[in-house]
């Protein structure tokens, strides 16, 4: 392995989300807008720039890739790429491959995501309410990704069901589904609303609700233990002491996790956001494709590093939308 990658305040990058595709068959209101324009296929990096890009990652110590989109598992061909990543695994190098997703295509392939090494998945889902899960993805449908998590569950992946909390929307499920993740022993991370891109229809501070509140609402119920444990991304876990239950909090804005960030994005596009808060990037699609030698890739890399801030500008105190984040969650890749 080549020199690790650390950035200028001391933390080891050892996690890179990769985004695959912007292109998703749902339209979630907090993530597209209903009639999006998409990248022209041209500038998108092909599965086998992909590849090398991962690959330059891994040889310089990321040991925990994650798969993003839109939905990753709307690319063509996209199982060629994770048995690409697969040798990774094999050989040591590389610690976990798992992907998030919404769960429409794990009916088709969730058996060779598992015989690719895949053995982790996180599946958005924010209602167990079809009527409603119909409103909050426009295209969506409940029961398709409802037998994408049996079919994930039958291969032998574990399943983690990431829910974004949004205030007046999902509030009066919050213990069914709590509940109904006990009952099929998966794990559940509730997210805060992030102000990622300007979709014309949605009022992001209307959106918002604090997960100091819902953490508040599920302790009317059980007793919460906070759990030292972190995965390598931005969750905090408790302990449900009555179902054994660990639950997540993603808080980007009402708790700041800045200070342990030791992950970096690339855009489906070769670009890399080493905070997902900045809009600071670099790109890296001209040192793929201007060079066959790794050394102007991995230069690239570290150059881009070097540049990765302490911490992001997430902020709804203001009231406002200055210091929010421009692009399209579905660009960066979560």
């Amino acid at each position: 392995m080549s020199q690790p990658l650390i950035d200028p305040f001391a933390r080891h990058i050892e996690y890179l989300r990769v985004s695959v595709t912007d292109r998703c068959d749902f339209r979630c209101v907090y993530c597209m807008s209903e009639n999006m324009t998409f990248l022209p296929k041209k500038e998108l990096l092909t599965l086998e720039e992909l590849d090398r890009m991962c690959s330059a990652f891994i040889r310089l110590g990321v040991k925990k890739l994650r798969i993003t989109g839109g939905e990753p598992l709307v690319r063509r061909d996209i199982m060629t790429f994770f048995r690409g990543m697969g040798r990774h695994l094999e050989s040591g190098a590389l610690q976990e491959l798992t992907l998030t997703s919404n769960g429409s295509q794990l009916e088709r392939f969730a058996d060779d995501l598992f015989a690719a090494g895949v053995r982790r998945i996180n599946i958005s889902l924010d209602t167990l309410n079809e009527e409603k899960f119909a409103q909050i993805t426009r295209w969506g449908r409940l029961p398709q990704v409802l037998r994408g998590i049996d079919a994930a569950q039958r291969a032998g992946m574990r399943v983690k069901i990431n829910t974004v909390a949004l205030k007046g929307f999902n509030e009066d499920e919050l213990f069914d589904l709590t509940e109904w993740c006990a009952s099929r022993d998966m794990d559940l991370t509730f997210i805060e609303v992030m102000p990622m891109g300007d979709l014309g229809n949605e009022d992001r501070l209307g959106q918002y609700w604090s997960l100091k509140d819902l953490r508040a609402r599920l302790e009317e119920r059980s007793t919460l233990t906070d759990l030292p444990e972190r995965t390598g991304g931005p969750a905090r876990y408790v302990r449900a002491d009555d179902t054994g239950q660990k639950i997540g909090f993603i808080t980007p804005l009402s708790h700041n996790f800045c200070e342990s960030c030791n992950r970096v994005r690339i855009t489906c596009t070769g670009e890399i956001y080493t905070c997902l808060g900045q809009e600071g990037h670099s790109d890296l699609r001209a040192p793929l494709r201007g060079s066959e030698a790794d050394i102007d890739l991995e230069n690239a890399i570290r150059a881009a590093i070097a540049l990765k801030p302490k911490g992001h500008d997430f902020d709804y105190s203001r009231q406002q939308v200055d210091g929010q984040v421009s692009r399209h969650m579905s660009h960066t890749g979560g």
